[in-house]
């Protein structure tokens, strides 16, 4: 292989990003950028009220009648669209499913939390759907609302759901239940703590937004928007929710400005998008205003958990016990109860834990639902066990890095199952936390205070240690092409949200391939064009994707050769690539 270009252009060397060129002189193509031919604007009228019943009670027709109007859809019109799907509950402590209520795309007679939305309005700009909006007479019926997932469980707390009698929406259990009791039972000291993850709203810079349309010539729709996958989105839409062929819609997905897992999930409005737009023979764009999306997107974390962790009188830890209430919001979002618990499953970290006890209960709250975001429960996992350690640390009078050090998981008992069912294959989790300590010369740390001090000024530091489980089990389909000009044309169903997806997998193929990343290009974002893809979430992309990547190119690489070695009457393996040639 060519040295200059494995150093110029290859995995690891530093580069260029290929998309910055586009987006650093405003030629980025984004959703709202998206205006085809005859497209009209929607906008949704939400619910004011968290919890209670609604009842339209005039306006409509006068509604549909302001001038630039040309569609308004309510529960009835979209009734035939089944709820939206819960893909991510597990079986509970007795067996039973996770039991998932009923989430119309548009809400029929009652609203759960304020944003929930009733109706669509379809007019020539959303300036006009907005005020001919303000003309449906909407009779809303408030009850009192429930907020905090402390309250929920809370006897005479208001239900979500009354028909089921209470507010807890699924409880899960993980680990030894009798194991863990014993281990407390013989326990020298007991560290315990009440841990608030609070409730987070996703900023992205770009809204969340589609645009919905229908060609009535093939019977086909066509969904794009900002998405972090499409096929995921295309095969939820067509298949549980318009009960069609999933080759009966097209999802494309433009440029993407920032995902952070809130823009992997399916929403109620594009499917109302779609409908609208199959009524009208147009296209219908609809842009989230900032606002609105504090009401509308998926928001994150939102725990309360009791941990407790059992030590011996040798400041070894027996077991952990946790007790977690994972606030769902009104509704069961996609993934929303596997969140909880797979964070559960990084419950003992780094450390040698013998047995663990976990009691998850989902709530129902009138709040926006929650689901995946920024490392999807594996953060407040970690947060916890590195909390629950430190005050181990403190009540006993063991320095926090000692207390490390006494319990990580030693090289020599990899490969490690924990308590949580996790297996380590590798980790010297004593030396990585040693050389940070040196890099950040802890042990000078009281001199930084004094000087701090001269200056009128306050300095502290913490310890913490992370493991992280990301990319999950599967894999991800990757397709190397070369055109008749010799470049190269790789085709992925990961998704980039400003990553640098493109420069990233373009690294690999230049270094397998001996070519200039400018030769490289990239289609995702589009069901037609890629065939399948799981997305980008839960840090899938580099680790699945680049291996993918990798081997098609050396298949593509091979094939070459092997064409090669017939022209150049030498053997395949004594050739090399360089400047584009053999």
């Amino acid at each position: 292989m060519n040295e200059m270009t494995m150093a110029k252009f290859g995995l690891g060397a530093s580069a260029l990003r290929l998309e910055d060129q586009a987006f650093v002189t405003g030629h980025g193509h984004y959703l709202d950028d998206y205006q085809p031919e005859g497209a009209l604007a929607a906008f949704f009228l939400r619910s004011p009220i968290g919890n209670g019943t609604f009842k339209i009670t005039g306006g409509l027709d006068a509604a549909r009648a302001h001038p630039g109007v040309h569609l308004i859809l309510t529960y009835e019109d979209i009734a035939h669209l089944a709820p939206m799907p819960c893909k991510g509950g597990q079986d509970q402590e007795d067996g039973t499913p996770t039991p998932v209520p009923d989430r119309p795309c548009l809400a029929k007679d009652t609203v759960k939390h304020v944003g929930d939305a009733v109706a669509i309005i379809v007019a020539d700009t959303m300036a006009i759907a907005q005020d001919a909006s303000e003309l449906i007479e909407v009779d809303w019926d408030g009850v009192d609302a429930v907020t905090d997932a402390g309250d929920a469980l809370k006897d005479g707390a208001p239900l979500v759901w009354p028909g089921t009698g209470t507010n807890r929406a699924f409880r899960y259990t993980q680990g030894d239940k009798d194991a863990t009791e014993a281990a407390f039972a013989k326990a020298k000291t007991v560290a315990k703590l009440e841990i608030i993850n609070n409730r987070l709203v996703t900023n992205f810079m770009e809204p969340r937004g589609a645009v919905g349309e229908f060609d009535a010539r093939t019977g086909r729709y066509t969904l794009t928007a900002g998405t972090q996958g499409g096929h995921m989105m295309r095969d939820i839409i067509a298949g549980d929710i318009m009960k069609i062929d999933a080759d009966k819609l097209r999802v494309v997905t433009p440029d993407v400005g920032g995902g952070f897992g809130t823009k992997i999930f399916c929403y109620p409005e594009y499917p109302v998008l779609l409908v609208a737009a199959e009524k009208l023979g147009k296209p219908v764009k609809w842009v989230c205003g900032r606002s609105e999306a504090f009401m509308s997107d998926t928001q994150g974390r939102d725990n309360i958990t009791v941990a407790e962790l059992a030590l011996d009188e040798n400041h070894k830890f027996l077991g952990l016990r946790v007790n977690l209430k994972a606030n769902m919001g009104a509704y069961l979002s996609q993934f929303a109860p596997f969140i909880p618990f797979i964070g559960i499953t990084m419950a003992p970290g780094v450390y040698d834990i013998p047995t663990m006890f976990v009691v998850i209960d989902g709530v129902f709250t009138n709040t926006v639902p929650v689901d995946a975001y920024r490392g999807a429960g594996r953060p407040e996992a970690a947060y916890c066990i590195e909390r629950l350690v430190n005050e181990a640390a403190r009540i006993t009078g063991v320095d926090p890095i000692e207390m490390r050090r006494i319990n990580f998981i030693k090289p020599e008992q990899m490969p490690y199952k924990t308590a949580a069912g996790r297996t380590y294959d590798t980790g010297e989790f004593d030396g990585h936390m040693t050389r940070a300590l040196e890099v950040i010369d802890w042990k000078g740390f009281d001199g930084r205070v004094k000087e701090s001090a001269d200056r009128g000024a306050y300095r502290g530091i913490g310890l913490a240690t992370y493991i992280e489980a990301c990319a999950f089990p599967g894999s991800e389909a990757a397709e190397v092409e070369l055109n008749a000009d010799g470049s190269v044309l790789l085709k992925i169903g990961t998704q980039s949200n400003g990553q640098g997806h493109a420069t990233a997998y373009a690294q690999v193929i230049a270094e397998k391939l001996g070519l200039d990343l400018s030769q490289i290009t990239m289609i995702q974002g589009d069901t037609d064009q890629v065939k399948t893809g799981g997305g980008t979430g839960g840090s899938r992309s580099i680790p699945l994707g680049i291996p993918s990547v990798d081997k098609a190119a050396v298949e593509l690489g091979d094939k070459l050769k092997s064409l090669a070695s017939d022209k150049l009457e030498a053997s395949a393996q004594d050739l090399e690539f360089s400047g584009g040639a053999v």
